[in-house]
Order: C-alpha cells, then sequence, then structure tokens
C-alpha cells in the first residue's frame, strides 16, 4: 500500500504525556516520610524568638535532626561543601557554632524563623519540587509503554531490551550486517518473533526539534537499507511527535526506504496486527 508522507505526517502528535507525567507524589511523599522524625524536630524551631539558641540545644539533645538540613536547601546529599568547609549532616563533625553559622549564612535560620510555618508541607514542597528533574527519564519511558500496550492488544509474544548479539544468540540470525562486524552495541527496544521474521522495534518520541532528529533519521535509514538483506529479520520503527515537523526532510528519506516506519496513529488502526500475521 502506498502511503503519502505528508498525510501520515499530519497524524503525528504534540504530546503523549499522560497524567502521572508531571509529578510522581508518591515518590515525594515517600521521600518526606523518610525523614519525618527529623523534619518535626526542626519544626519545632519554626517562629523561635530566640532561633540560634534554641538550634544549640536542639542540637545537644537529638543531633541527627541534622539529617533534614540538606533537603532544607533541595539538596539531597548528606554532605555540602560551602566556602572553604565541608559539612556533613549524616554525621555531624564540625561544631555547634559552625552548623550556626550554615545555618545562619544559608538563611535557614529566617526561613525558619519567619516564613514558614509546617516544615513537613514545606519538604513536601521541596521534593515535588525537586521530582520535576525526573520528568525525562519518565518521558523517556512513555512512547515504550506506549508501544507495549499495542504490543499486548495484538497477542504477540515480545521481549524487551534485547541487544543484537542477543537477538543472533537467541534466534540463530547473523546480523552482522548492521552490529559492524559485531562491534555494535546496538539494543532494540522490542523484538518480536513470528512464523514469518524476526522484528526488531525501535521507538522513540520527539515534541521538540534539534539536531538529534536528522541524526536519528539518518541512522535508522541505514540501518533500514542494511537489514533489508538479511533474512529472517525486519526493522520496525515506531516513532512521533510534532519535533519531526522541523526535520521532515530526513524523516521522509526514511519513510521512503523503510515500509515499516510507523506512527501512534497506525497502531491504533491495527498495524502490529497486520504485520505480525502476514
Amino acid at each position: 500500500m502506498n502511503r503519502n508522507f505528508e498525510d501520515w505526517l499530519a497524524t503525528f502528535r504534540n504530546s503523549i504525556n499522560g497524567y502521572d507525567y508531571y509529578t510522581d507524589f508518591a515518590k515525594a511523599y515517600d521521600n518526606a516520610e523518610r525523614l519525618k522524625p527529623e523534619i518535626y524536630l526542626l519544626n519545632s524551631l519554626v517562629g523561635s524568638k530566640d532561633i540560634e539558641r534554641d538550634f544549640e540545644n536542639l542540637l545537644a539533645k537529638y543531633p541527627t535532626c541534622l539529617k533534614a538540613v540538606p533537603i532544607l536547601l533541595a539538596v539531597r546529599q548528606n554532605e555540602i561543601f560551602c566556602a572553604d568547609t565541608n559539612y556533613n549532616f549524616d554525621t555531624p563533625t564540625q561544631s555547634v557554632e559552625q552548623y550556626k553559622h550554615f545555618m545562619r549564612a544559608t538563611g535557614l535560620f529566617d526561613l525558619l524563623q519567619s516564613h514558614v510555618s509546617n516544615l513537613y508541607d514545606y519538604v513536601t514542597g521541596v521534593e515535588v519540587g525537586l521530582d520535576s528533574n525526573g520528568r525525562k527519564n519518565r518521558g523517556g519511558h512513555q512512547m515504550e509503554n506506549l508501544v507495549e500496550s499495542f504490543l499486548k492488544q495484538a497477542g504477540v509474544a515480545y521481549r524487551k531490551e534485547m541487544y543484537l548479539a542477543d537477538v543472533e544468540k537467541t534466534f540463530g540470525l547473523d546480523l552482522s550486517k548492521i552490529s559492524a562486524g559485531g562491534t555494535s552495541t546496538k539494543r532494540f527496544d522490542f523484538v518480536v518473533r513470528t512464523s514469518a521474521a524476526v522484528f526488531g522495534i525501535e521507538t522513540n518520541f520527539y515534541a521538540s526539534g534539534g539536531s538529534k532528529l536528522n541524526e536519528t533519521a539518518r541512522s535508522y535509514k541505514m540501518l533500514a537499507e542494511e537489514s533489508k538483506s538479511i533474512g529472517g529479520f525486519k526493522f520496525v520503527w515506531i516513532t512521533d511527535g510534532d519535533g519531526w515537523k522541523s526535520a521532515r526532510k530526513n524523516l521522509k528519506e526514511t519513510f521512503i526506504v523503510l515500509d515499516t516506519l510507523y506512527n501512534i496513529a497506525d497502531l491504533e488502526h491495527g498495524t502490529f496486527r497486520e504485520l505480525f500475521n502476514e
């Protein structure tokens, strides 16, 4: 079946973000909970009229409260280097005066004394903010998870994250033409075996453009051309995202030579059922 590239590209999506993409609240709550005793100890300083003296008394009785200090600065490490001093908050190694200086100089005394009412709520908010750094990892797996859901719908057996060497060994294939003579560390996101062939599947999603897209398209074009001469093997590429609209030229070149290049709309129309039941 002949496909029109522009029509196909027009069905690309600007996002596949799920509701759980933006913040992993369970993780944020769990991280805050781990320091709950130490946080509540420091919470006794909130609104203090003589915070340095109260901090000194607290530290004398409960030195473990220091473990919760780094997270107040949105830092996960137990050691913080400032100026010429390395502060250890897991095992106190500095004097009380040094820790007081740290709290004063970083603004934590001022925070506790005048700007928060509940330190546990504050830390929970910090954890939510820090979790935004995890969006990149969550985003990288969203397309894989989506493609996997369609594989399950198609009712086919599949393997995840298989290196070329493992594919060769498991299925008795010679993939040297696409493995640079066995030196490549290429890994397929999914591998499906049917009575007709072994399918190596790559997945990705690009919401925004960039030079990486052109490199990816060129790389997969070469892989598509080299894999055509390998008996019993087919390369499949599932990609999507509005980022491709700024790199359409290179994607079109791959589209022309790779008839197993699909997007999400193709999967929704039963492409896997057709592909794996040929």
